[in-house]
């Protein structure tokens, strides 16, 4: 499959930061998921007074309809356009699970951030790093496993964030800097309007990996259920003269 990105959509990535891709997969295989996703929670999908939290989190997931659900011919076809064929690695797991329950207790994990993607301290995530070549990581993807409405919990995502935090980085070098070094930092970024990642199950925002974004409360009726994976790369970004356009909103960015 060629070309599922038209010019419109590349420019918009490289300039807001993200594009959605409507029918990334299909509404059978979120099903499928979901119903592996409830069977590992406390919580009961017929018993709402069983939804008392307002998220869980569930472990790493590799079972086929997980795997099918990120390897779809048109999302591969949409990682060679941004990445660039060849560059990039199949997902072979979807990561943890935040399920967001409707629920009036404050989730507690609604600042913004960006995606850290390297470190050697699994007990201190804030520690973990993120450099100007996005060692690792190619893009932060979400997938929308439920229908996801504005009052279920969409991501907030801050257009255009993506290039200030690549000027942020440059300077920093190839250390660049971590998730507690970044924190004091977004307070401080020029303001950007705001995104919410909503679509029917199916649905898949890529996103540059650099985009500042945001949980927040459930308001809604039903669980959103969500997967927010990178894309791993098989080799480093900005080491050619030819650029994708992740590379080149790095080099927008960075000027």
């Amino acid at each position: 499959m060629e070309g599922v990105l038209n010019s419109i959509q590349i420019k918009q990535f490289i300039e807001n930061g993200f594009v959605r891709i409507d029918n990334g997969f299909s509404a059978k295989t979120a099903e499928e998921v979901r119903r592996i996703l409830w069977r590992d929670m406390e919580a009961k999908e017929d018993d709402p007074s069983t939804w008392t939290k307002p998220v869980i989190r569930l472990g790493m997931y590799s079972q086929p309809p997980f795997i099918a659900s990120c390897n779809t011919p048109v999302l591969h076809a949409a990682f060679d356009q941004l990445i660039g064929k060849g560059k990039w690695m199949p997902c072979s797991s979807m990561g943890t699970f935040p399920v967001r329950f409707p629920c009036s207790e404050e989730p507690g994990d609604t600042g913004w951030h960006v995606d850290v993607s390297f470190g050697s301290d699994p007990s201190d995530f804030f520690e973990w790093r993120v450099n100007w070549r996005s060692k690792n990581r190619g893009l932060l993807m979400l997938f929308l496993y439920s229908d996801v409405g504005e009052a279920d919990a969409p991501t907030r995502i801050k257009v255009g964030s993506h290039l200030d935090i690549a000027r942020i980085l440059k300077p920093k070098g190839e250390q660049g800097l971590s998730l507690r070094e970044l924190m004091p930092i977004f307070p401080q970024l020029p303001a950007r309007d705001e995104v919410l990642a909503t679509g029917p199950a199916g649905t898949v925002y890529l996103c540059h990996p650099f985009i500042v974004h945001a949980a927040q409360p459930h308001r809604g009726d039903m669980p959103r259920f969500l997967a927010q994976p990178p894309l791993l790369l098989k080799e480093e970004l900005m080491q050619g003269e030819v650029y994708s356009p992740v590379e080149e909103a790095i080099r927008i960015g960075i000027g």
